[in-house]
């Protein structure tokens, strides 16, 4: 086989990212390893269904910067992807024009079910075989959140999914919804629970939830919760794959970031300064997910419970894993996708 060099643009609520790899019949082998901006074109999307000038103009800038990149990289094949703020925006049209002139091809905005299918794919190609299926996907975005559930290992490939959907829920749009103060109001935070757990509520009529046996997560969000559980002063790619942590050090870190004011989380590095503001909505999403998924474990395991039921209930890989104890599903958590 003929090698290929081709490039991936994703385009999200709070950030963009290049990577540019070379594809032969011995692999992918990155050019351009990935490169990130964050951008917040979801700014407001969620108030005025439009995306701002300021936003817009971020996004120029970062496709301008990425089109230098591939000056020097040249490729065969270029997608771009675009994701929740694109699809809820009136004034898309003028974006994609703008992307277009800039970098040759146009983006395409694609349903929340894609995205969902693209993001099981390509979280699942690199999973430990050792990791138990049924898989949960969870990419929990700026504007959306989708759950994937796929794979058993016997009926379904590995790599095939089974049920999914796509939430409008986020870090971004929570934030801007619900936690407008800083920090936010406890009144605040409850209306923000009650809005993910009814969003959750209504994935789990679709994606059978109880069935997981892995979760794995893919976002900023969740890698960002992980190193910040591990007390990194700085993130550290590298430290944060296949890291772990206890449920209940999980909901410990997401409450204390969630709580804090933001001229406090700016000091911390291991936050990257475009999520700063963001991050607390981001791990609230990720909390109320951990949590619902252990409660629909913790159903399926007493509806079926037997002497002989297996002591890996679920395991959560972005990770995470939940174990039956004393019939109580305990949860720890495992990174080791760093996405």
């Amino acid at each position: 086989m003929k090698s290929v060099t081709v490039a991936g643009i994703d385009c999200g609520t709070n950030s963009i990212r290049l990577k540019v790899s070379r594809v032969s019949e011995d692999g992918v082998e990155d050019i351009v390893p990935r490169i990130l901006r964050v951008i917040r074109l979801g700014q407001d999307v969620d108030k005025t269904h439009r995306f701002a000038d300021e936003a817009l103009e971020r996004a120029y800038a970062a496709a301008r910067e990425f089109a230098e990149v591939l000056k020097e990289h040249p490729v065969d094949g270029i997608r771009f992807v675009a994701t929740s703020a694109t699809r809820d925006a009136e004034n898309r049209e003028e974006f994609e024009d703008t992307i277009e002139q800039i970098l040759g091809v146009r983006p395409e905005v694609i349903p929340g079910t894609e995205e969902a299918d693209l993001s099981f794919l390509g979280a699942t190609s690199v999973v430990r075989r050792d990791v138990e299926a049924p898989y949960l996907v969870v990419d929990l975005g700026g504007g959306s959140t989708e759950l994937v559930l796929g794979g058993d290992g016997v009926s379904h490939p590995n790599t095939q999914v089974q049920a999914a959907f796509s939430m409008n829920i986020g870090s971004v749009r929570m934030t801007e919804r619900h936690l407008k103060n800083d920090p936010p109001t406890e009144a605040q935070i409850q209306e923000a629970i009650a809005d993910i757990d009814e969003h959750i509520d209504e994935a789990f009529k679709t994606v059978p939830a109880g069935k997981t046996r892995t979760i794995i997560g893919v976002s900023g969000t969740v890698t960002t919760m992980t190193a910040l559980a591990m007390g990194l002063t700085e993130y550290d790619h590298s430290a944060v794959d296949g890291a772990s942590c206890s449920l209940e050090d999980a909901y410990a870190v997401d409450n204390k970031f969630l709580t804090m004011p933001r001229e406090e989380r700016l000091t911390y590095k291991t936050i990257h300064p475009g999520r700063v503001d963001v991050v607390g909505g981001g791990a609230l999403v990720w909390n109320r997910v951990l949590a619902k998924v252990s409660e629909a474990a913790y159903a399926t395991m007493v509806s079926i419970s037997t002497p002989s039921w297996p002591a890996s209930t679920v395991c959560l890989m972005a990770l995470c894993w939940i174990t039956a104890r004393d019939c109580l599903p305990t949860l720890t958590w495992h990174n080791n996708l760093g996405v």
